[in-house]
């Protein structure tokens, strides 16, 4: 039997403080519960990326970022589909819109999708909303729910 696997959403990848945590916090602990991370974050050849980053600015380089785009989104798409989960980082002040993209294909493919959001400022569009009611909605009705920790147990029950 193979491991369920877990799509982790999130745009903490793009800056070094994020990816220690993605790696050091995050990855183990979903790990520890016996998962398979995939993160979007490895799934395109990080070869290509810095090719095309360290082209001068211009017309070329617009042209390959709108190629190198159009695999790293395929990617992605991939490994969400290949996921029976989708853990999705909710810091900041308004949802990740990537992060919001990734839930909304994750529900419409009928993933569970797991919110963690240790975040504490005011995020909701209202006082009966964590986040954007919309991804607070999808979250939910997938079968998940949205935690404030790590170790939260009630996370070990919905990966069952």
């Amino acid at each position: 039997m193979r491991k369920k696997r877990v799509y982790v959403a999130s745009p903490f990848g793009f800056s070094e403080s994020g990816r220690v945590f993605l790696e050091n916090a995050v990855h183990p602990f979903l790990e520890k519960a016996g998962l398979e991370v995939v993160s979007p974050w490895v799934l395109t050849d990080e070869a290509l990326i810095t090719e095309v980053a360290s082209l001068p600015f211009g017309k070329e380089k617009k042209e390959q970022w709108s190629e190198l785009n159009k695999i790293i989104a395929k990617n992605n798409r991939i490994g969400i589909e290949s996921s029976d989960y989708i853990f999705a980082l909710l810091d900041g002040v308004d949802v990740d819109s990537g992060t919001a993209s990734e839930i909304g294909f994750g529900y419409a493919k009928g993933k569970t999708i797991i919110g963690y959001r240790s975040d504490f400022r005011y995020s909701g569009d209202n006082e009966g909303a964590v986040v954007n009611l919309q991804v607070e909605y999808f979250i939910r009705d997938s079968g998940g729910d949205i935690f404030t920790t790590l170790d939260n147990e009630g996370f070990s029950k919905l990966i069952k």
